[in-house]
């Protein structure tokens, strides 16, 4: 959904004036923000037909700042505009890895005696203890 020019005239006022070196008009932020409300894409996939993501990403969170935002949408809703209605939904994948045990995995019970000693091979220390000691 984009808007148009003549519709953005009806709702021009509620933005406020842009100072300095503005390359990207209110119009072409406004439609930048509803193209990734309805692509459900991240900032820096927006398009580069709609400018630089990084300048729409800040002017949209200076008009937060100010409000503007929920003032336009509620004018352009009165003027019938978007026909279709808008929610958000917000999902989160966070996953959380626990030990083995707290899953119901099967414990380990000990280790298994080897079949003969010799395949035990030669042990990796041993214990020397004088039968006599000298005084």
């Amino acid at each position: 959904m984009e808007i148009t020019e003549e519709q953005y005239q009806r709702v021009k006022h509620l933005f406020p004036i842009a100072r300095g070196g503005v390359k990207l008009s209110n119009l072409q932020v406004l439609n930048a923000v509803l193209y990734l409300a309805e692509q459900g894409c991240k900032w820096r996939g927006l398009p580069e037909s709609f400018g630089n993501w990084h300048t729409v990403y800040m002017r949209w969170q200076r008009w937060n700042e100010r409000g503007v935002p929920a003032q336009v949408f509620a004018a352009l809703q009165e003027l019938g505009l978007p026909s279709e209605q808008w929610a958000v939904l917000g999902l989160d994948s966070t996953n959380v890895k626990v030990h083995p045990d707290a899953t119901g995995a099967p414990k380990k019970r000990g280790r298994k005696p080897w079949a003969s000693p010799a395949a035990a091979g030669t042990p990796r220390y041993t214990l020397w203890w004088p039968t006599t000691a000298p005084l």
